[in-house]
């Protein structure tokens, strides 16, 4: 049984997000971290670093790796980061030349954070798609329910008639914001990690600049002009996006669950949850559980900010902050936008006519 609601066998019911949870698995993070490898290999042997039959070699590893969980886990235990006992068991089967070449020049941190971000690439064009799913529902809703009357309320008093196109504006703005939002960080967050032991690729003489561009473009990520091992300014920035996004549907949650009141009548809802003492109720679930979701994820988004805090070239404390908060944020965002989409998408009526 899990600890985590995420993918709890009753809870992910209805927190589950199955295809952000992919991205973020053990088996998902592996991957990435023998692609970066790899892709290393194949810039270092471009630049003569490293022998391409060396390369070659390495290239194999793709398919012909297989991981021995136990000893990874063992090692995540031993050595505080995985990427050292992977290291190891990928050199095991090569020969002793390509297994010289193999992670040379990287550090722990490079293959981590590589991985992370080259599997957030994949997240965030999800995230992008949803969000834009979210705004289509909401012009739609727009056009067959705008003209209708709707009583605005300020601070839940009743205030003036307004159309229901005025509310559905205001929760449609702030997703077009989100998308241009996410446009920008992309430019800061989807770059490659490569700095190896305090960030100066030490090893690589002047070759670095060259080999970094090559792993970048291979990876088809961004490259910095510097790595950003203790500069996660990026990482806190995308997860306070993160936060907005899951707000912004925690509010038209919120707004929904007050509409969806018996005494209102401002929406009409298909599907509400049972009540198992109650059988004529119809609770608006999933308008309740992006208030739940919004109010966790701006928690978790103070706590991320901490992992600013880092001492020096590399922290053995801040970093792994990251790995405890940023998987939860993500699989709550992303699970925030698929209730959010059915939420809408069980619109029947809202306004009067």
């Amino acid at each position: 049984m899990s600890l985590s609601a995420f993918d709890h066998p009753i809870l992910s019911g209805l927190f589950g997000d199955p295809e952000l949870a992919g991205l973020l698995s053990a088996q998902a993070d592996v991957k990435a971290m023998v692609a970066f490898e790899i892709a290393l290999a194949s810039a270092q042997a471009a630049c003569d670093v490293i022998p391409p039959a060396d390369a070659e070699a390495i290239a194999r590893l793709e398919t012909a790796y297989i991981p021995d969980w136990d000893m990874l886990n063992s090692g995540m235990a031993r050595d505080g980061v995985v990427a050292p006992e992977l290291v190891r068991q990928m050199r095991r089967m090569l020969g002793e030349q390509a297994a010289s070449s193999l992670h040379f020049g990287a550090t722990s941190q490079d293959v981590i954070d590589t991985s992370l971000v080259l599997r957030l690439k994949s997240i965030t064009a999800i995230l992008a798609a949803r969000i834009a799913g979210i705004e289509t529902t909401l012009e739609r809703l727009s056009m067959r329910f705008g003209d209708r009357s709707l009583m605005a309320r300020t601070r839940m008093q009743d205030a003036i008639v307004i159309t229901t196109a005025n509310r559905l504006a205001d929760w449609a703005a702030p997703f077009v914001r989100h998308r241009q939002r996410l446009e920008e960080i992309e430019k800061r967050l989807l770059v490659v990690q490569y700095g190896g032991a305090v960030g100066v690729l030490d090893k690589l003489g002047g070759e670095g600049a060259r080999v970094a561009i090559g792993l970048a473009g291979r990876l088809g990520l961004g490259v910095t002009e510097k790595s950003w091992h203790n500069q996660r300014d990026s990482i806190v920035e995308f997860a306070g996006w993160l936060s907005l996004v899951s707000g912004s549907l925690g509010k038209i949650g919120q707004d929904i669950a007050l509409m969806a009141q018996n005494a209102m009548g401002d929406i009409a809802l298909a599907g509400g949850g049972g009540s198992s003492a109650m059988p004529h109720k119809s609770n608006p679930v999933a308008a309740e559980t992006l208030v739940t979701l919004a109010r966790y994820v701006a928690g978790n988004s103070g706590t991320m900010a901490q992992a600013l805090v880092h001492e020096q070239e590399r922290s053995g404390a801040a970093w792994p902050l990251e790995w405890l908060v940023m998987p939860q944020m993500l699989l709550a965002t992303g699970s925030s936008l698929l209730l959010g989409a059915r939420l809408l998408d069980s619109i029947e009526s809202v306004g009067r006519d």
